[in-house]
């Protein structure tokens, strides 16, 4: 007779195992066994072992959709402020270089930033990640970015890992120190770029705030070379990579990642297929971020049909952040993917759950499987393809962390 904590019962399991033959996975009248957060059975109902049901709570899922919980696994959530009216400058035809000019841009986030406390920014973050929670993501990768010097990256990386031990959802905390160059770096990239080597990456290393690095590699943020040198120390450093990579034009970042082992290139929207074949050889995941696309009404798409043919694995990310992406929606970054980039309900929903884990080098979740960790979402729905399908509707009814029972209303 087994020991469980949770017994889900009458469930449609899509359990996104790639061992399973059905599409997503998919087990019919289906049961979860849960024990000490993690899943110990599952299976059809009628297999079930034994257990002290009189002991045991139970949750009679009715015939609904299981998932596992969903994962953000490309954020930008900590920062202070908003663009609100640059967005509206730019509808009046004011072009980005004459806001930016004004003081606008990146470099107006960073200041304001640089001025918000630890508490100020952790209610900011902590409300971004319950609007994320209400939508069943139970995994959030939270990149610094907005520093860009070593006081606030360590100020919002701190923040991090407050959010991580008083919110529900799981943080995974990204040092962007090479987000962009700061205003007292101008024309000085080379050293901005000795500064975060130097200083800022073994801060964080020796005070364990983050668990990977990521660089805006890009004609408008930093070369292949500086990029590399940023690599080589993370690496140096123990510490995992990933790129925000080719999403103006190609500069080869997606094969710098590869090359040096990376967990994942983000953006991709310029990656030719020199860089897919690199990444599937090294295992680098590909982070499509259909909201930022969106948003910046960008023409040239992610080489979609490339990454199916070289079975790169596709993850997909809200990217949410004040500039380019202001959209704090995952699930509506399922609906984006399949409209924008034409990726099927399928793709989408891996996107979010066992190829979003693979982006952030998780291999505990992302999949209903024995040994996973119990990040279980239960929905509304009928069928996984509705949860591309519409967007708005409140069809989310239990979240489980690490088989906690959340209420995320």
């Amino acid at each position: 007779m087994l020991d469980v904590d949770l017994v889900i019962t009458n469930a449609t399991l899509a359990t996104m195992d790639a061992d399973i033959p059905a599409p997503y996975g998919l087990i019919e009248q289906g049961a979860v066994m849960i024990k000490g957060g993690s899943i110990i059975w599952l299976g059809q109902m009628q297999d079930m072992p034994e257990f002290d049901v009189l002991a045991t709570p139970l949750h009679d899922a009715k015939g609904q959709l299981v998932t596992p919980g969903l994962i953000d696994c490309h954020t930008h959530i900590l920062f202070s402020g908003n663009r609100a009216t640059e967005f509206e400058q730019r509808l009046n035809g004011v072009s980005y270089q004459q806001i930016a000019q004004q003081g606008g841009g990146i470099a107006s986030t960073v200041r304001a930033t640089r001025e918000a406390d630890v508490e100020t920014l952790f209610v900011l973050g902590k409300e971004r990640l319950s609007s994320l929670l209400r939508e069943g993501v139970t995994t959030v990768e939270s990149k610094s970015g907005y520093g860009l010097d070593c006081e606030n990256e360590i100020k919002l990386l701190t923040v991090n890992q407050l959010l991580n031990e008083n919110h529900p959802v799981d943080v995974q905390s990204t040092f962007l120190g090479a987000h962009a160059l700061p205003p007292e770096y101008k024309e000085r990239a080379d050293d901005y770029i000795t500064l975060v080597c130097e200083e800022m990456l073994p801060q964080v290393a020796k005070q364990q705030l983050a668990v990977a690095v990521d660089v805006f590699c890009e004609n408008v943020g930093f070369s292949y070379e500086q990029t590399k040198r940023v690599f080589t120390k993370a690496k140096q450093l123990g510490l995992k990579i990933k790129c925000h990579a080719e999403q103006l034009s190609n500069q080869h970042g997606s094969e710098l990642v590869a090359e040096f082992g990376g967990l994942s290139a983000d953006h991709i929207e310029y990656l030719d297929e020199q860089g897919v074949i690199a990444m599937a050889k090294a295992g680098t995941t590909a982070v499509v971020l259909p909201g930022a696309f969106y948003f910046l009404r960008e023409t040239q798409q992610p080489p979609i049909d490339l990454l199916r043919k070289h079975q790169v694995p596709m993850a997909i990310a809200s990217d949410f952040n004040p500039g380019t992406a202001p959209l704090c929606s995952l699930r509506l970054m399922l609906n984006m993917a399949c409209t924008l980039f034409k990726m099927t309900p399928l793709e989408t929903l891996q996107g979010v759950t066992v190829n979003a884990a693979k982006a952030l080098g998780l291999s505990d979740r992302g999949v209903l499987k024995v040994g996973m960790r119990a990040d279980i979402a239960a929905w509304q729905v009928e069928h996984p393809a509705q949860l591309s399908y519409q967007f708005g509707v409140s069809d989310l009814s239990n979240l489980w962390i690490s088989g906690k029972l959340i209420n995320y209303s």
